[in-house]
């Protein structure tokens, strides 16, 4: 049956100064928004519902999460703040070997109910579709496990989830000083994840701390192979010129970006590859190097924004302190911080022909705001979620 929602202000995300319909409506039928514009206008419906006023914006599009691990490390980050070093607690077993030590410790169901939480927090705030990464398991069934419990997610909690295979995250404990050899393991495990069908693109870390360039082409070449797109964390710490590298494969995106160069910029523009940009991470470890935003501006990369929830170094799911910070700590502007966590967020995902706007043909993911402007979203730091979400149509 075809509900035509009105009264209310609709940002559709689809134009400039928002994709503004002031006064307008939207029929969705079977899941899908079959038409959108003024009130006036509006096709005749089956039923009617009265949104009271405020505003609709498409659901959250989170394009960048780590949403499923074991444990958190808040007493690392206590111990930081008391004076100790990174180095002390990583040589005690912190850090990321502490998290893979607990993710590999939990059970399906353990790990399925402590991401639940964190997934239902973000959708009563507006998520409506996240992307999910493994990379706290290092091996294959581990990883695999990871990949699972994020399918789960999507389907009990009524929330898109995309995923994200980053097996090249970290070097387990076991292949320590043999980085060449688990990076050769990880490129094995692809033929076996790519056969599961529990990951829909493949991520590395290319860091001076991380992996190299080199190992980063022969995952993505596997990648290539098994026909799974590539994202890239990259230019976070340093400027290894990943930015480049994944664009060379048409990458979907290239995340972090805080020693991103102009050459990586004109060829992230020429391949269409989006700049996931995530202050949490730049707040949280404290950085100073923030991202060339008007350069990336300048050249024609569209800017996604995303909370990188981790338990190391984003500890964040909140999408309207992501939106804050996105334009208090990286200076975009609002319009640019909504855009980011709803369109271009799905840009990254591959997924701009399917949410990220109220379009016509678009699934019908959207959020009833009560609030007097769009701009209202990202000017509080946090504030209640939205009156009413919906997925599909589905409230």
């Amino acid at each position: 049956m075809a509900t035509l929602y009105e009264n209310a202000d609709f940002a559709t995300l689809a134009g400039p100064d928002y994709g503004a319909i002031p006064d307008g409506a939207m029929l969705v039928d079977k899941g899908r928004i079959a038409w959108i514009g003024k009130r006036d206008d509006a096709p005749d419906a089956e039923s009617r519902i009265d949104l009271g006023g405020g505003w609709v914006l498409p659901g959250f599009v989170d394009c960048h999460t780590h949403l499923v691990f074991g444990g958190d490390r808040a007493d690392e980050f206590e111990k930081r703040l008391n004076g100790v070093s990174y180095e002390e607690i990583a040589r005690a077993g912190g850090g990321i070997r502490s998290t893979v030590a607990k993710t590999r410790a939990a059970s399906f169901d353990e790990l399925f109910e402590s991401a639940a939480r964190r997934l239902d927090y973000m959708a009563d705030r507006g998520v409506t579709t996240v992307e999910i990464k493994s990379g706290y398991g290092l091996d294959l069934e581990n990883e695999m496990k990871q990949l699972a419990v994020a399918r789960a997610l999507g389907e009990r909690l009524g929330v898109r989830v995309r995923t994200t295979f980053l097996g090249l995250h970290a070097v387990p404990p076991e292949y320590a000083g043999r980085q060449a050899e688990y990076a050769k393991l990880v490129v094995g495990m692809i033929p076996e994840i790519a056969r599961s069908g529990l990951a829909d693109a493949v991520d590395a870390f290319a860091e001076s701390i991380g992996f190299t360039n080199d190992e980063t082409r022969a995952v993505f070449d596997a990648a290539k192979a098994h026909g799974l797109p590539v994202k890239l964390h990259a230019e976070q710490l340093t400027n290894q010129h990943g930015a480049a590298l994944v664009a060379s494969y048409t990458g979907l995106s290239a995340d972090h970006l805080e020693h991103l160069d102009e050459a990586g910029i004109a060829t992230m523009a020429m391949a269409g590859t989006v700049a996931v940009l995530l202050p949490a991470a730049y707040y949280f470890l404290r950085d100073t190097k923030l991202p060339p935003i008007d350069a990336i501006r300048k050249g024609g990369v569209k800017m996604a924004l995303a909370s990188d929830c981790n338990p190391g170094t984003a500890p964040a799911f909140d999408p309207r302190v992501v939106l804050n910070m996105g334009c208090t700590v990286f200076r975009m502007t609002p319009e640019e911080a909504i855009a980011g966590y709803t369109r271009e967020g799905a840009r990254a995902l591959g997924l701009q022909n399917e949410c990220g706007t109220l379009e016509a043909g678009k699934a019908a993911d959207f959020c009833v705001w009560d609030i007097e402007r769009p701009a209202d979203l990202v000017y509080w730091i946090g504030g209640p979620g939205p009156q009413r979400v919906f997925r599909n149509g589905e409230e």
